[in-house]
């Protein structure tokens, strides 16, 4: 293992800020939504090229998906871009920080290493806003050959880790018997009112589940006029638990009870996966805690999560469960905030966020090191690989 060369990652990045919170603020004026960062991933890719990285665009057949390598072989650390905005909301979860951060820290490590063996991966991550792209890379094969997967989260929490849950949605379709509710009403089987009593089941349902497991349904159709019993009717269904174990096990259910629901009323039914899978987060401990630990020069104290405290779902976590991963939170506005609002949007864009940019650059540059210069740590955290606190390691 050679000493990292930690001063230098703090020199060039400094030499950069100014260009880095110029991306972050392109991006963050010019929104783009899930599968549509057409424009986004065009300026990332050419700020790659220019630094010499090999680009491959259409990545898992996805648009707005691409890779940038420099270097050859293992070891190889990816440092992960996400870059999509909300619906109407812009970048109110703040993924201009994290594509300006992941950019940064693979083109600060690929200048301070001299070309040293080994690979850096920036991996463009498009749609993690309810696509899945980072799902649709694992099945794809793009972290085969990695040895760790790293990114940061903006948040209103310093928090080491990230408490995310696993989740999925289903389209659940009754299908019955149409007719006139006065006129023949026997000869109707209604759909919407085996829906109904599917909801009224869940709902009875959710006061066994474990912590961190609910349904949240919404009615997709319903019928088309009052004067006719619905031979159909569809809802659609987020499940979310703590672990993807624990998902399987709530889809199960659901399953069971549509079909329950369907012998009583008479009906048929269909239940489908709707949406790609978003497994749990594991955090890889020993690199969340070379990321603590580089943070803390900046000031920026990062704990544990709070117990009991979940913060919804991400596709970093089908990451996580391929390779060691970490998905630390910082925070860019008190904890008095959320993101998924306007505030959130606008403290993507603020003095705090550029301070926290430029902080958790030379944070990721470091532990990207780390992961490329030694060997022990490699090899701790693949052992450790899945173990992470509350979480199984299977899924």
């Amino acid at each position: 293992m050679t000493s990292p060369p930690y001063s230098r990652v703090h020199d060039e990045v400094a030499r950069r800020a100014d260009g880095l919170w110029a991306v972050a603020r392109a991006l963050h004026a010019d929104p783009e939504t899930a599968f549509a960062e057409h424009r986004a991933a065009a300026l990332l890719t050419g700020e790659l090229e220019r630094a010499g990285f090999e680009v491959r665009r259409n990545v898992a057949d996805l648009p707005t998906a691409f890779t940038a390598s420099s270097g050859h072989g293992r070891p190889a650390v990816a440092l992960l871009l996400e870059y999509d905005a909300l619906p109407g909301l812009g970048h109110a979860c703040g993924h201009n920080l994290i594509a300006a951060a992941g950019l940064g820290a693979a083109l600060v490590v690929d200048a301070v290493r001299d070309g040293a063996a080994g690979r850096v991966l920036a991996v463009g991550t498009p749609a993690e806003e309810g696509g899945g792209g980072k799902a649709l890379q694992v099945r794809a094969g793009v972290f085969d050959d990695v040895d760790a997967a790293l990114m940061f989260h903006p948040g209103v929490h310093d928090w080491a880790r990230a408490p995310l849950t696993a989740q999925e949605q289903y389209r659940v379709a009754f299908h019955g018997r149409a007719a006139h509710p006065t006129g023949n009403p026997t000869e109707g089987v209604d759909a919407l009112a085996a829906l109904i009593e599917l909801f009224n089941v869940l709902s009875a349902l959710g006061r066994r589940l474990p912590e961190a497991s609910h349904v949240q349904g919404i009615v997709t159709h319903g019928g088309t006029a009052t004067n006719i019993v619905p031979d159909r009717a569809e809802g659609r269904f987020g499940l979310r638990a703590a672990t993807t174990a624990a998902l399987d096990e709530l889809a199960a259910r659901l399953r069971t009870s549509a079909q329950g629901v369907a012998l009583a009323t008479g009906t048929s039914v269909e239940v489908e996966r709707a949406s790609v899978r978003y497994e749990h987060f594991r955090d890889c401990e020993p690199l969340s805690e070379r990321f603590a630990g580089h943070l803390s020069r900046a000031g920026i104290t990062l704990t544990p999560p709070e117990p009991g405290v979940y913060l919804g779902s991400s596709d970093i976590g089908n990451v996580s469960g391929r390779v060691p991963a970490v998905h630390p939170f910082v925070a860019i506005m008190d904890s008095d905030g959320s993101d998924h609002t306007p505030e959130f949007a606008a403290a993507a864009a603020s003095p705090r966020a550029r301070r926290v940019l430029t902080a958790v650059v030379e944070a990721l540059a470091c532990t990207a090191l780390d992961v490329l210069d030694d060997a022990g740590l490699r090899a701790e955290a693949r052992s450790r690989h899945g173990d992470g606190p509350g979480l199984d390691a299977g899924g």
